[in-house]
């Protein structure tokens, strides 16, 4: 409730002065303060009978508190000297004084609750739709071995998704100069490769042991930041990479799927992926104009499908179309179904990362990347049935518990020197 205050104000011409008194008593209901003041002054019979008055208009007081200790009986009358001069007019005012509401306390809590909830089903989304992305794509490259087509096809549907939501008006269409996009290049470029040579990696060995590999890109991060940003890591960070590095060597040695091709392109998608995060941040930190991840994220798909495209033609030809599918054996409906599948839970899984990313800390959200990396590696190993042995799985779960610890580690700032 807000504050309201009333005033009345007449002219009461009084016979004779009186002495003002006040009176004051309270209620545990609202605070409401009266108050009037009058003033000697001799004025005719006839002002009197304008108003309808014929009496002298006393200084009275009341007050009512909503204090809980205050008393809720009637104070005795007491009379307070007058302050106004003779000259003045009587005046009657009227006070309330705000009572807290608890419905701005409630809209809050239930506006908390839903924020909540909506981020719980964004990290869900994120998780399924990386599930099902690995899933339909493992069970194209292994029929269908043409790594650079298949990742063509995926930037493919996802421009085409990204220019019906700038022309459908679903999310604002960016306007961008000749500047930002020689400045997204080098981003678009090491994007497309780190998507390539995941998909790569992913048609030689299992899911699980991809992703595995793939929880080396902090190390390569620490490496890439101080190359290049000259950033120094903290020896908390240096000591969290050791599990890390431990793990996946763990892992490796016991891989069942183990193949050298596919571990040196999982390695290679570690490299390329952390490059574009550094140059994220020493290239479009001079940009013309702020934009937002998901913008750029957009920008980047149409430019890499422009990239790889030529690419896919020259390296392995246009082998996409029904008649090859058909002369080489292949369930062409089930093929196409599970490309378009697999390229529409790609670009969801990254556009739901990204807006997870516009609403949390980027600790937190390294802290959903691992925990997302552990839903995908056991997902993958039931669906698929992958022969994980005892220290194949120790080694795993030491890499990943070395990513966890190093996204925590990695907020801790280390101590300026002072002289």
């Amino acid at each position: 409730m807000q504050s309201s205050a009333f005033t009345f104000s007449s002219s009461l011409p009084l016979l004779k002065p009186r002495r003002p008194h006040t009176s004051s008593f309270t209620s545990p209901s609202n605070s409401i303060r009266l108050s009037s003041s009058s003033s000697t002054n001799s004025r005719d019979l006839g002002d009197l009978n304008n108003v309808g008055i014929a009496s002298s208009w006393p200084r009275r007081s009341w007050t009512l508190s909503s204090s809980p200790f205050s008393s809720s009986k009637l104070r005795p009358w007491s009379g307070v000297p007058s302050l106004a001069s003779d000259s003045d007019a009587s005046h009657f005012k009227v006070q309330a004084t705000a009572v807290p509401d608890s419905s701005g306390e409630a809209a809050s809590a239930g506006g908390s609750f839903m924020k909540t909830l909506e981020l719980g089903l964004l990290f869900g989304l994120w998780y399924l739709f990386n599930i099902y992305f690995n899933i339909y794509n493992k069970q194209v490259l292994k029929v269908y071995p043409f790594p650079v087509t298949v990742t063509g096809v995926q930037f493919a549907v996802g421009s085409v998704l990204v220019l019906l939501m700038w022309g459908l008006n679903l999310y604002k269409r960016p306007k961008i100069s000749g500047a930002q996009l020689a400045a997204i290049l080098p981003l678009a470029i090491v994007h497309t490769l780190g998507n390539l040579f995941t998909n790569m990696s992913l048609g030689k060995v299992a899911v699980s042991f991809t992703h595995t590999i793939k929880a080396m890109e902090p190390f390569f991060s620490v490496i890439l930041s101080a190359m290049f940003l000259g950033e120094t890591p903290t020896p908390w960070v240096v000591l969290s990479l050791l599990p890390i590095v431990g793990g996946v060597a763990l892992a490796s040695a016991t891989e069942a799927s183990f193949n050298w091709a596919g571990f040196w392109s999982a390695m290679a998608s570690n490299v390329t992926n952390q490059s574009r995060n550094v140059l994220s941040k020493k290239v479009m930190v001079k940009k013309e104009e702020s934009m937002d991840n998901i913008t750029l994220f957009s920008i980047i798909t149409v430019m890499s499908f422009f990239l790889l495209s030529p690419v896919a033609i020259f390296m392995e030809g246009v082998k996409f179309t029904p008649a090859y599918i058909q002369s080489a054996g292949l369930n062409m409906n089930q093929l196409y179904t599970r490309s378009l599948l697999a390229a529409l839970c790609f670009h969801a899984y990254q556009q739901v990362s990204y807006m997870i990313l516009q609403r949390v800390s980027p600790v937190t959200h390294s802290v959903g990347n691992c925990v997302k990396r552990v839903v995908v590696i056991v997902s993958s190993v039931i669906f698929f049935q992958t022969p994980v042995s005892p220290i194949n799985s120790i080694g795993t779960g030491i890499a990943l518990a070395g990513v966890f610890l190093y996204s925590r580690v990695k907020r801790i700032k280390a101590k300026p020197k002072t002289a």
